[in-house]
């Protein structure tokens, strides 16, 4: 029974409990002086990814974590590494405000092929662009199986994989054989606090930085964004004294009746 490689994507984006504005330019958010972290999703990725190794000793041979971003990004990666990855890889982006799905989605096959990684773990969606496009690219990228919005993982022999997944009806529970992609939901697991002594640890970590360039991939963007603009405010609420006059307003001030 051959032990597998675990290969995790670590998106660095503005932390979810910062209020995002839009530029004067109206095309991005605002990133200059925000509080970025990894994103959640990707952190329940590298959890499942640590936990695995921790539960299956050498069948997990080693867990590797990429981010694909700017210099900043190494912050996201030491993260990863202070949570359990054995090291980490940075694919150096200049532009990466300009960075696609599909690019990403080349980059990690570019790494999956080189690594020969067994099994890609991924956040189900970043919470800055909620595209939800990766995982699912990758795996056609591949040709290898995937289970998306996973809440429950559990490798069994001969390297097959049995999840459950979060669906509209409840919970769907399929199997495959390795190589596959995974991708997190919510309810997998609640990511651990990287302690002091592991995040000294995590310095000495390897950490070796590559380029779109030598990856082979064309990250050049196929959208272009016009406008980026805040949602109108909503106005306030009104007290109505009947049901009678609840579907009045609905129909001929709200007009949805």
């Amino acid at each position: 029974m051959s032990s597998l490689r675990v290969l995790v994507g670590c998106k660095r984006v503005i932390d979810y409990a910062v209020k995002i504005r839009v530029n004067s330019s109206k095309t991005a958010v605002e990133t200059a002086g925000v509080k970025h972290s990894m994103n959640p999703f990707d952190e329940i990725a590298v959890e499942e990814a640590v936990r695995m190794k921790e539960k299956l000793g050498k069948r997990i041979s080693e867990v590797v974590a990429v981010s694909c971003g700017t210099s900043k990004c190494q912050e996201t990666l030491r993260t990863a590494l202070a949570m359990g990855a054995d090291r980490a890889i940075h694919v150096d982006v200049k532009d990466e405000a300009n960075l696609e799905p599909l690019a990403v989605a080349k980059m990690l096959k570019a790494i999956v092929e080189k690594e020969k990684i067994d099994v890609v773990i991924v956040g189900k969606q970043a919470i800055d662009n909620d595209s939800n496009q990766t995982g699912q690219m990758l795996a056609g990228l591949l040709d290898w199986p995937q289970a998306t919005f996973v809440s429950k993982v559990e490798i069994k022999d001969d390297n097959n994989i049995v999840v459950d997944r979060e669906i509209d009806g409840g919970l769907e529970t399929i199997g495959f054989k390795a190589p596959a992609v995974i991708s997190t939901d919510l309810r997998l697991n609640e990511p651990r606090y990287a302690s002091l002594p592991n995040i000294m640890k995590a310095k000495k970590k390897p950490l070796v930085k590559t380029t779109p360039e030598e990856l082979s991939v064309d990250i050049k963007p196929r959208l272009q964004i016009l406008e980026i603009t805040e949602p109108a405010k909503r106005s306030g609420g009104k007290i109505v004294e009947s049901v009678d006059e609840l579907l009045n307003k609905l129909k001929n001030d709200a007009g949805v009746l």
